[in-house]
């Protein structure tokens, strides 16, 4: 389907939606330094630090370059989405282990009334934002056109590089827009397509997967656009 030439199927809006982020991040982050890639522009950033140095419980990765990692919490923000699983007839404890946290925890969520009071999220450098697309993309293409088997956190080696990590990210991308734009009409029907294990991806049919996982890029890329030019300014003063 398509008016002069243009795709307006479901896939196709997909596809040119990631194609235009993509384009547009490549641009934003060309000439991207070692420092730039590692700034922490506040105390208490997340980063990647060299195994044995990582500053939270749960930094991860294969080699000597780990991603930083809190403990597992239901942020403010997936309030709604933990309602949603209720209604929808997932139990407590679905949840909880859905989420890695105690069914205290979800009955928490579950009784909050009102506005919920914004996440005490740290501040996550250029590195930090890059490695974990990296880590989500290449889990996702595993679990769903991969073997569905390899560990996603065993999956991403960090590099303190910031070319070195650039050119495997981008080829990893590719891998996944190639794989995608290849899905016919009844995989994207499919609820299970995905089975990404650190999310509810087995829940929801394959479209609903991609949308997320292209807002995943571009939130996280518009993020990082902004840390270049929060890098940029640094030593500028108001006059």
């Amino acid at each position: 389907m398509g008016i002069d030439g243009t795709r307006t199927d479901r896939l196709g809006l997909l596809l040119e939606q990631f194609d235009q982020a993509r384009e547009s991040a490549q641009v934003r982050l060309t000439g991207l330094s070692d420092e730039e890639y590692l700034w922490e522009p506040v105390p208490g950033c997340w980063s990647i630090r060299r195994r044995g140095e990582a500053t939270t419980p749960r930094a991860f990765g294969p080699g000597e370059w780990v991603l930083d990692q809190g403990a597992p919490d239901i942020p403010a923000s997936e309030y709604a989405e933990v309602a949603r699983q209720a209604a929808g007839g997932m139990t407590v404890e679905k949840i909880a282990d859905d989420w890695s946290v105690s069914v205290e925890r979800v009955e928490q969520v579950l009784a909050h009334t009102g506005e919920p009071e914004p996440d005490a999220t740290p501040i996550t450098t250029i590195a930090w934002r890059l490695a974990h697309l990296h880590f989500h993309f290449a889990g996702g293409w595993e679990w769903a056109f991969g073997e569905r088997r390899q560990e996603p956190k065993q999956l991403v080696d960090f590099t303190p590089a910031a070319a070195v990590e650039l050119e495997r990210f981008w080829a990893l991308i590719d891998r996944w827009r190639d794989s995608v734009g290849a899905v016919t009409e009844e995989q994207l029907d499919t609820v299970g397509f995905s089975q990404y294990p650190y999310s509810n991806d087995a829940d929801y049919p394959f479209v609903n997967v991609l949308a997320g996982a292209n807002l995943e890029f571009i939130h996280h890329m518009s993020e990082i656009a902004l840390l270049r030019d929060l890098w940029r300014a640094r030593f500028t003063t108001a006059g």
